[in-house]
């Protein structure tokens, strides 16, 4: 990847902040100094890397934390230097970090399998770990008890600083000698103990002088009582601080054993750092994933210069690749033809650094091979080159590596010279990249470049918006248009005397003048297409809105119909299985109460009541064939009388007669329906006194048959008897499910009562019944 053209747009910045996201030092280290990929393989893999690291962000963020820069510290140990205590916290303290960070990308449930890979192969070095927290404590202090011998050293250091403690303190307590002491306290001088001594009886008090107040008038003496005993405390101290360098050695060589596992780990958790900053500054830029192609396909929505405040900046469309290879964009100065450009080039270079892009979610961008930039005022004093110069070398070195695949960048091309030898210049070399096939975005002025972009295939015009009312530009980008430069415009709204402009345009080519105005007009035409483009969206957004609403009505009304239907099957199976059951007791009393003498009378009663239950049937008749019935005439039907709505599949009662209309109740729902699409069921009929009739029979015995039974208090037995009777009713009623109380308690009555419907032949299933309907005090029983 070429690097020139990293300074000029200016993704220095953008690494910088990438590193503000990252969690370690290498880490941050690594996030400045990425480069972006030309492979397509790479990029679309650091995408999917990044993508991953975003999804696991969502939830929670891998612990990063306590993680140090250990290659100079590697370096060291190799080198068979002694690391100090600070130095081994350090790696302690990383090698944690490794542990963590390894067990929780093994642990997470998400499906990341980069992330996981790449973690997989951080070696954990339990027994160096080990080594290092035997030696060094959790406030990071040395332990006194990192070896054996260092303990007893320590335990026998510790008896002699009390013994000389003890023996001073027995000094400074003698009545004899309290008047030759400052203060009565044991301080430390030279690694030795000592008291303060007033100088005027230094002569009276025999000790070694160690020390003196910064007055002098206080002395610190080792009494010769103690001599020894200090002597002994130095004689420990000195072996313990032998121990501890012996520790350190043994440790420092352990680590240089490891330093190439340690220092992969290191670089392991560097890239996995990278990842997950990538995944930050996409969460801080609110980005998108790009889709990546190879075909130089750039279709970038709502893009945004990522360095650009995103409450200022505006989004910009931008299109390359699909009908034409170079765009040329144009327009007056300070109109944001060059921040349209370097948006382009620096998009690109965050895509194929694996970073996902400030813009729509569809937008798409290919992986270019390199990004060439020729961006700004490249003039040196030093060098004695002017614009034109320093421009024409740089495009020279572009020239000589560009090739197809490439993306050039290429700002004011020709400026710089004469008007008329640059804008000659700069269609030649834009004629080159055309030829060559390479993707160019240009900006010009020169008139004569906007006319070969129409003229020529394979190149398109852009523009960025200029509001000539305000004098301000809209950073809007129109791809197809060319710019006005708008210098005359510009120059009567500053205030330049209005005959200084009149007399440039007559000096002005009447070309100029008429493409100048032709280009004004297509500015205008398409901010009024775009204007009407946004009031027809706004209207099929509104109809789809409306299209959206009316199929949730139409299911909601589908829903209802079925089920009407499926309640009206059901009573009609109701009725069916209650018909069926009346007749058979029908037909057993009668052979109860008649002899064989009595057949002549039998045959005539169970015949009528087989016309009885005729007529029980009939409207479970009228459910199963709904469409017999005759067309409606106005004079033929009245209120209370049954009709069969066809566009309901549904019986209702007519309530009344409006013309041709109808009002009807339909269960709980009441309709207007015309005439033309009902017919005709049958009357209403008038209320019978009659004392005893079948229908009625059915009624009451089903109301007699409740679809719960309550057998709490009684014992297994009882309650077996009593289940069953009702269970032969419940059957002989057409009931599917009934519900069985018999409470919690010990448990004795609910297990003897599943285990009686275990086997009982009218039984399908049971289960406990739902906690509204009592949880385990209850079971709820299907029925075949």
């Amino acid at each position: 990847m070429d690097t020139e053209s990293f300074k000029v747009l200016e993704y220095g910045k953008i690494t910088n902040w990438l590193a503000s996201f990252a969690s370690t030092i290498c880490g941050k280290q690594l996030c400045r100094s990425v480069i972006p990929s030309g492979d397509y393989d790479e990029v679309v893999r650091l995408h999917h890397e990044t993508a991953e690291a975003v999804q696991v962000q969502q939830t929670q963020s891998p612990p990063f934390g306590g993680i140090y820069d250990l290659r100079t510290l590697l370096k060291k140990a190799s080198m068979g230097a002694v690391l100090e205590i600070d130095e081994l916290r350090s790696v302690m303290s990383t090698m944690c970090g490794m542990r963590n960070v390894k067990y929780f990308f093994r642990d997470l449930v998400l499906d990341v399998p980069h992330l996981k890979t790449m973690a997989k192969p951080i070696e954990i070095l339990g027994m160096v770990e080990r080594h290092l927290k035997d030696t060094i404590d959790e406030h990071g202090n040395f332990r006194d008890d990192a070896s054996p011998e260092l303990r007893r050293i320590t335990r026998e250091l510790q008896t002699a600083q009390a013994r000389v403690k003890e023996r001073l303190s027995a000094i400074l307590h003698d009545a004899a000698n309290q008047k030759y002491f400052q203060e009565a306290i044991v301080t430390v001088r030279d690694e030795r103990y000592v008291i303060p001594v007033k100088q005027e009886y230094r002569n009276y008090f025999p000790g070694v002088i160690h020390d003196q107040s910064a007055s002098g008038a206080t002395l610190f003496v080792e009494p010769l009582a103690t001599v020894e005993l200090n002597n002994t405390v130095r004689q420990m101290g000195l072996a313990r601080e032998q121990e501890i360098q012996r520790i350190l050695q043994k440790l420092s060589t352990e680590i240089a054993q490891n330093a190439g596992i340690l220092s992969e780990n290191c670089t392991i958790l560097s890239e996995m750092d990278l990842i997950f900053a990538r995944a930050g500054l996409a969460r801080e830029m609110q980005a998108y994933p790009p889709t990546l192609n190879q075909s130089g396909v750039v279709h970038l929505k709502r893009a945004r210069h990522p360095l650009l405040p995103k409450d200022k900046v505006v989004p910009i469309d931008i299109e390359l690749g699909q009908n034409f290879s170079i765009l040329l964009i144009t327009g007056p100065n300070t109109g944001g033809k060059t921040v349209s450009m370097k948006t382009l080039g620096l998009l690109a270079l965050l895509a194929q650094s694996g970073c996902f892009l400030p813009t729509a979610p569809d937008s798409e961008i290919p992986v270019y091979r390199n990004i060439y930039a020729d961006i700004g005022d490249e003039q040196s004093i030093e060098q004695s080159l002017s614009t034109f110069s320093a421009h024409t070398r740089n495009i020279v070195r572009i020239i000589d590596k560009a090739e197809q695949g490439d993306l050039i960048l290429l700002d004011e091309v020709g400026a710089g010279t004469d008007p008329d030898e640059g804008a000659a210049l700069a269609r030649s070399i834009i004629a080159h990249f055309l030829q060559q096939g390479i993707a160019v975005v240009a900006t010009t002025h020169y008139a004569v470049l906007k006319t070969y972009a129409y003229a020529e295939s394979g190149i398109e015009n852009a523009s960025v918006e200029f509001d000539l009312k305000t004098l301000r530009p809209t950073y809007r980008l129109l791809i197809g248009i060319p710019g006005a430069s708008n210098a005359f415009s510009i120059s009567r709204q500053l205030g330049l005397p209005q005959d200084i402009v009149a007399r440039a345009e007559i000096y002005i080519s009447e070309e100029h003048t008429h493409f100048e105005h032709v280009v004004n007009e297509l500015e205008r035409e398409k901010q009024d297409y775009e204007t009407k483009n946004r009031e027809l969206r706004n209207k099929e957004a509104e109809i789809k809105s409306v299209e959206a609403r009316l199929r949730a009505e139409r299911e909601t009304l589908s829903n209802t119909r079925q089920e009407l239907l499926h309640k009206a099957r059901e009573e009609a199976n109701n009725i069916v299985r209650e018909a069926r059951r009346s007749a058979e007791e029908t037909i057993k009393s009668l052979k109860d109460q008649f002899d064989d003498h009595g057949v002549k009378e039998r045959r005539k009663v169970i015949q009528e009541a087989r016309n009885r239950l005729d007529e029980a049937y009939i409207q479970d008749s009228l459910q199963k064939n709904p469409a017999v019935g005759k067309t409606i005439r106005p004079d033929d039907i009245r209120s209370g009388d049954i009709v069969y709505i066809e566009s309901l599949a549904q019986e209702g009662t007519v309530l009344s007669v409006q013309g041709k209309e109808l009002t009807v109740q339909v269960g709980g729902l009441r309709t207007i329906v015309k005439m033309s699409a009902c017919t005709f069921v049958t009357r209403k009929k008038p209320k019978k006194n009659t004392k005893v009739h079948v229908g009625t029979s059915i009624a009451q015995k089903t109301a007699e048959i409740r679809p719960e039974i309550d057998v709490r208090g009684m014992t297994v037995l009882e309650a077996e008897a009593v289940l069953g009777k009702f269970i032969d009713d419940a059957v002989f009623t057409g009931l599917s499910k009934i519900l069985v109380i018999h409470g919690k308690g010990t448990g004795a009555l609910r297990q003897g009562l599943q285990d009686y419907l275990k086997h009982h032949r009218s039984v399908l299933s049971f289960t406990f019944a739902d906690i509204s309907e009592g949880g385990t005090g209850a079971t709820v029983v299907e029925l075949k």
